[in-house]
């Protein structure tokens, strides 16, 4: 990227307090440690740390830098420039920078599948285009912003993915990006703390395609009932897809340990999809995928390439092989849906001695007891060997599967990560598949290396 002093001062409505106005600069850092050479240094506030702490350590290597302090006025020979709030300067500068390309955005939010869907959209466009795509789940209020500044002349779209927590935050995301194209994965309960139901969930995800006009694309999951409410909007071209229900359905499915197969009709031509990962909701995923590839005129054949090939980032369902046991590595975060999900996948192998270990699932406030339940009698009703459970709130859900039927015997619970070695250590076989899932705060990637560990020894 290159931008001018002047630019950002005009993007921001900043004041420049020293240092020459002409200067061109060619990235944005928030962070001193990493900041290079020609960028501009951006001090963020948080809980607990304050970037204006670091302008003088950025300045000795980067170009320029914002600052909330009238008191930098004079005090460097490089540009320096006053806003109000460093944050919202941010997504000012954002926005400018996006308004320069005049290339098709894509933004993909929901519940679940987020990342998965847009990482399967970016394979299935890359077969035609040159794509700038979130990296990893940069999908927040810093992330996304970072993710505009890599865009380039040389790309022909962008598709970013959109996260939230409560109310305004999709509408932020959307007023930096100005996407033409939303892509709605489902909506479940993750976030329900803060927003209370599903509706208002779907109503703070519906931010996203407030005033979408004529020529631009919902693509939703028309087996969600709460996203078929969105339809009903005027204006946007609709897409949907799904199993039951959709413009695009998948049928014939064949689901396996560690895949799935299904077939879907593009114009009349019968498509045999197949993908290396496995589960019901990687069926959703891929069509939403296969509907952005539709639009947007990729060959058949590449698409069902393009999703053959596919691979799922890291700790999103990666299956490994130890040492005569399976690991699936779904630790990167939890919530009922996703829950559920990883417990279908896990149901797949027959001839194994099924073993979960679930952590706590985080942010579900009043409807946590509920939710975590729900999910035990999940577990029953999946015919899963046996169930490991770390943290408080995740005890609950070994009281829904006892109350629905698990031998207690084959239940354990467990405080925290040493105690959940402790358990694996005495019932660790071989040919066993350990499923471990948590939410983000649990760190259940530390039993996943626990387990590599145990069975290497």
């Amino acid at each position: 990227m290159i931008l001018s002093v002047k630019e950002i001062i005009d993007a921001t409505g900043g004041k420049l307090l020293s240092g020459d106005i002409n200067l061109t600069i060619s990235g944005i850092s928030i962070d001193s440690r990493t900041i290079k050479e020609g960028e501009l240094f951006i001090p963020l506030k948080g809980e607990n740390f304050n970037g204006e702490m670091f302008v003088e350590d950025a300045l000795k290597i980067g170009s320029a830098s914002l600052t909330e302090s009238v008191n930098n006025v004079g005090r460097y020979n490089k540009p320096v420039i006053f806003v109000d709030n460093t944050k919202e300067a941010l997504h000012k500068i954002a926005k400018y920078y996006r308004e320069k390309f005049q290339i098709p955005f894509i933004a993909v939010t929901g519940s679940n599948g987020k990342t998965t869907t847009k990482d399967m959209i970016y394979d299935v466009l890359s077969m035609k285009y040159n794509v700038l795509k979130t990296q990893g789940n940069f999908n927040n209020e810093i992330g996304l912003p970072l993710t505009i500044f890599r865009l380039n002349k040389k790309h022909d779209m962008a598709i970013v993915e959109m996260g939230m927590s409560g109310f305004g935050e999709i509408r932020r995301l959307k007023n930096i990006a100005d996407p033409n194209v939303a892509v709605y994965t489902n909506i479940g309960v993750a976030h329900i703390e803060k927003l209370g139901s599903r509706e208002n969930i779907l109503k703070a995800k519906s931010e996203l395609v407030e005033n979408f006009k004529e020529g631009y694309t919902v693509i939703l999951n028309a087996d969600d009932d709460m996203l078929v409410k969105l339809t009903n909007k005027k204006g946007p071209q609709y897409i949907t897809y799904g199993i039951d229900n959709g413009d695009v359905k998948a049928f014939d499915i064949e689901y396996k340990e560690e895949s799935v197969k299904y077939k879907v009709i593009i114009d009349g031509y019968m498509m045999d999809v197949e993908l290396n990962v496995p589960g019901k909701h990687n069926v959703y995923n891929s069509l939403a995928a296969i509907c952005i590839g539709i639009k947007f005129g990729v060959n058949k054949e590449d698409m069902r390439k393009a999703l053959a090939e596919f691979q799922p980032s890291a700790m999103r369902l990666n299956i490994l092989d130890v040492s005569g046991i399976k690991v699936i590595n779904d630790a990167y975060n939890a919530n009922p849906g996703s829950m559920k999900a990883a417990l279908s996948v896990l149901k797949e192998y027959k001839d194994r001695r099924k073993v979960a270990v679930l952590g706590n699932m985080l942010e579900l406030g009043e409807y946590s007891d509920l939710a975590h339940e729900e999910v035990g009698k999940y577990v029953k009703d999946e015919n899963i060997d046996v169930l490991i459970t770390v943290g408080e709130f995740a005890s609950k859900i070994a009281e829904g599967a006892i109350k629905s039927g698990m031998d207690v015997e084959n239940v354990m619970i467990c405080k925290n990560n040493v105690e959940a070695y402790e358990k694996i250590k005495k019932i660790m076989r071989n040919n066993d598949v350990f499923l471990i899932k948590g939410s983000r705060g649990m760190k259940m990637e530390e039993i996943v290396k626990f387990l590599q560990e145990s069975a290497n020894k």
